[in-house]
């Protein structure tokens, strides 16, 4: 059977991967099975670090491997925490400290000016070069404080206006129609097929 590789250790990020991609022909795991992996994350951009994440992985397993750049981008901050979104706090940050900073650094901004998108752009590839890149966003708003149990990263705060309601606050299956990941998987699947050829 054809591998997938999904270049990520956040256990989040592959549960959405895994019931995102559905049933394919070809199995799909994480690099934890390839714990001797070193990923050098130094791009500038999102698109950049999805294709360092998937070309390190590919030549290193010899397998296709998906790489997942994504994070938070906020109008009022001029795009900050962008790239740095899950070491916001610092290099150890929590989900908590992360969201504890961005809060901190928004309490003067206006309601109507806390204006914010999910990124996600994902990059597919192959141990001959081959690589696809794809990208997707959800439009949204920062709230002044955190909502919901679910989720991970900046969910709490991240309110998804059309339904009221934070991605903390929605079902996985509601988050994973509607999510940045989604839209970028969703383009994505148009080259899944080549995994299996």
């Amino acid at each position: 059977m054809s591998r997938l590789i999904i270049a990520t250790r956040n256990k989040g990020k592959l549960s959405e991967f895994i019931e995102l991609l559905g049933k394919w022909p070809f199995e799909i795991i994480d690099i934890s099975k390839y714990p001797n992996i070193k990923i050098c994350e130094d791009g500038s951009t999102f698109e950049q670090n999805a294709i360092i994440k998937a070309k390190t992985v590919a030549n290193a397993t010899g397998f296709p491997a998906l790489g997942d750049d994504s994070g938070l981008e906020v109008k009022a901050l001029n795009g900050e925490p962008g790239i740095y979104s899950a070491r916001y706090a610092g290099p150890c940050a929590t989900d908590e400290d992360n969201i504890k900073k961005l809060l901190q650094k928004m309490k003067n901004v206006l309601p109507d000016q806390r204006q914010a998108r999910f990124v996600c752009s994902l990059a597919l590839a192959f141990p001959d070069n081959r690589v696809y890149v794809e990208h997707g966003f959800l439009e949204g708003q920062i709230l002044l404080e955190a909502r919901g149990t679910g989720g991970f990263g900046y969910d709490p705060v991240f309110l998804v206006p059309s339904l009221k309601k934070t991605l903390a606050e929605v079902l996985p299956e509601q988050k994973n129609r509607i999510s940045h990941r989604a839209m970028a998987i969703q383009k994505m699947k148009a080259h899944l097929h080549l995994i299996c050829q």
